[in-house]
């Protein structure tokens, strides 16, 4: 490994894991993890000026690397970084895609970064997708001859699919393969649906570097971001090499460094089950309580059936050590669980409230429900909504999107329909209908089709919010500017987005906030959403009535918290089951066909039954009440 690169100085860098077979380094957060690769490039690039070389650089698309591309931007216009002497070579490009078409990569890498820096347009090198299938192979070897005739790759970026592919190698993906067409995988097809309004609008097909392209360059870093990438990250990291996910390929390159955040480094060994590696900081109470909860899951056995044989034979005697008596243990571990249910999640009155997750006073509480989209207050916690009106507090909703883009053309042009057949002024929707009709593939909608995709999901919300009892006074509808782009990838947020929560905050004062911290999100507007808002507490944090303020965040459809991040879970009857579930069928636009449900082709109302229904197990099997359903919350502290 060469140690001079950026990525090898920060701590941890030079860790032996033996579980571990490529270099890793976690970062707080994709941001700083970005902007350290950026760095990284930077330097690389003004090393090659020095020796008036020129620099080669193998670029990724997709959401990962987008901050990557921002942060060299900035370095252009703010540090004067020039892009002269770079000569790129992007991984891949959709077959069958023109360059104008806004799912194309010639178009997000124009978009992304080369129309922001000095870049001569002739050192631009992006596969061209349109080509006849007969000039493709010629194209590809002239493509591979081009970068071997610059010396290589000097840097390559990549990002990580949930199949295991890099670039477009899908698994099977020979380790000699070279730059060529390929098929898609229907899982990166999938993954790719909500962006081309439904995957029978996803190219089948791609041009790409190969594995043998890729393992050619003199420096790779990869990029990581989300809970969603935890698992395909284990196995590129500790897996054995296999032609089944090409990643694992990378640990054959002597120069190659992960980077990701917490959440994709979450199922790392020493990461997850550290006393396994022998390297656990038992004073963690965390720690304590995952390994507690896993050890229960491992033999199969409830908190209190834990015996002492059961710790030793599983790396845990150092912490038996530290506690004394094993069912003491048992016991603080099972009261700390028991100590998070609760039936009133606004503090029921007159209680002792010092083992509950939630205070007693005051009384009534004014809560904020933040929902990034139009629908994720009641499938995240439709339960806990209705627990907090049933029990007399004063509920707001707060839609922080105004969740146009995920509704369908079809979707769209039937409501057209109807204002036809009631409305006779034609000047009033033909425009619409016309767009909807005669639009092309990959297209952004206008600005009049965009209000009424977003008029449909409000008048879902305020359904819904009307079943479960909430004033239409008490929902607000913020349409945050950073999601109106009308593509799947947002602009960046800004003050602006920020002011406008923090006017609503400052409005209610609430005592308790609620939001989405389902970080796996797929599209990235729960993440997006939550930053805003860390971004608007911490401006607002010294207010006095802040001090009076908690925060409690809820995951979504496609994430749960871990046993030991649980700091107050919400039981649910069998009749709020029943409840939620109706609430959820209001938003009637994403219930039969969603366009951003990732892998999962559940409907969003059985997902969230499912998954209330397997955190009630889990709190069963671990020797705790029997209930129908249960809601799911960590405190944030700010």
């Amino acid at each position: 490994m060469k140690k001079e690169n950026i990525l090898y100085q920060f701590p941890g860098a030079f860790e032996e894991h033996r579980f571990e077979k490529l270099h890793n380094v976690t970062f707080d957060s994709p941001f700083s993890g970005s902007a350290a690769v950026a760095d990284e490039i930077a330097a690389l690039i003004q090393e090659k000026q020095a020796q008036e070389k020129p620099c080669v650089l193998g670029l990724a698309t997709g959401s990962s690397p987008i901050s990557v591309y921002k942060h060299l931007i900035k370095l252009h216009q703010e540090k004067g970084l020039s892009f002269k002497n770079v000569i790129t070579f992007n991984l891949d490009e959709y077959y069958g895609l023109q360059p104008s078409d806004i799912n194309s990569y010639y178009f997000f890498m124009h978009e992304n970064l080369f129309d922001h820096i000095d870049i001569p347009s002739e050192n631009i090198n992006i596969p061209d997708g349109t080509l006849a299938p007969k000039k493709v192979r010629d194209y590809c070897k002239a493509y591979e001859k081009k970068i071997a005739d610059l010396g290589g790759l000097d840097f390559q970026l990549l990002g990580i699919g949930r199949t295991g592919h890099v670039g477009f190698n899908e698994p099977g993906s020979n380790i000699n393969s070279q730059t060529r067409l390929v098929t898609l995988d229907h899982l990166t097809r999938y993954d790719a649906a909500g962006a081309f309004q439904g995957i029978d609008n996803v190219p089948s097909k791609a041009v790409t570097m190969g594995i043998k392209t890729i393992l050619s360059a003199k420096r790779i870093v990869l990029l990581a971001w989300g809970i969603n990438k935890s698992e395909i990250i284990l196995k590129a990291v500790e897996g054995i090499l296999t032609t089944n996910i090409p990643t694992t390929y990378l640990q054959k390159h002597e120069n190659t460094t992960f980077v990701l955040d917490h959440q994709a480094a979450s199922g790392l060994t020493r990461i997850k089950t550290p006393w396994i590696t022998g390297n656990c900081d038992w004073s963690d109470l965390s720690n304590q309580c995952k390994a507690v909860y896993w050890l229960c899951e491992k033999t199969n056995k409830s908190i209190l059936k834990l015996t002492e044989e059961d710790y030793n034979q599983n790396g845990m005697s150092e912490l038996l050590n530290r506690e004394g008596n094993y069912y003491d243990l048992n016991i603080k571990m099972f009261n700390r669980l028991q100590n998070t249910i609760t039936g009133w999640p606004g503090g029921k009155p007159n209680a002792d409230d010092s083992k509950r997750p939630e205070r007693s006073k005051p009384e009534k509480k004014r809560s904020i429900i933040f929902s990034p989209h139009p629908d994720d207050d009641v499938i995240s916690m439709g339960g806990t909504f209705d627990r907090l009106v049933a029990q007399g507090h004063d509920v707001h909703v707060a839609y922080q999107t105004s969740g146009n883009i995920a509704v369908s053309n079809d979707e769209a042009l039937k409501y057209i329909e109807v204002i036809s057949d009631i409305i006779e002024d034609p000047s009033v929707y033909n425009d619409l209908k016309e767009e909807l009709l005669h639009k092309e593939k990959n297209t952004i909608d206008s600005l009049a089709l965009r209000t009424l995709k977003g008029t449909i999901r409000k008048r879902e919300s305020l359904a819904a919010t009307r079943y479960v009892g909430i004033p239409d006074d008490q929902v607000h509808f913020l349409n945050l500017p950073f999601y109106e782009s009308g593509k799947v990838q947002k602009n960046p947020p800004s003050q602006e987005d920020i002011d406008i929560i923090n006017e609503l905050i400052s409005s209610v004062k609430p005592h308790q906030i609620y939001a989405a911290g389902d970080l796996a999100d797929p599209h990235g507007t729960h993440r997006i959403c939550l930053n805003i808002l860390f971004d608007s507490i911490d401006q607002l944090k010294s207010a006095s009535f802040m001090k009076d303020c908690w925060v409690w965040l809820y995951r979504g459809a496609w994430q749960e918290f871990e046993v030991h991040e649980i700091e107050m879970a919400v039981p649910m009857s069998p009749d709020q089951v029943l409840l939620k579930r109706k609430a959820i069928f209001y938003h009637q636009s994403q219930k039969d066909s969603v366009m951003f449900q990732g892998s999962d082709d559940r409907e969003f109302w059985q997902r969230a039954e499912d998954r209330n229904r397997t955190s009630a197990k889990r709190y069963r099997d671990l020797g705790l009440s029997d209930y129908q359903a249960m809601e799911l919350f960590q405190r944030y502290h700010f």
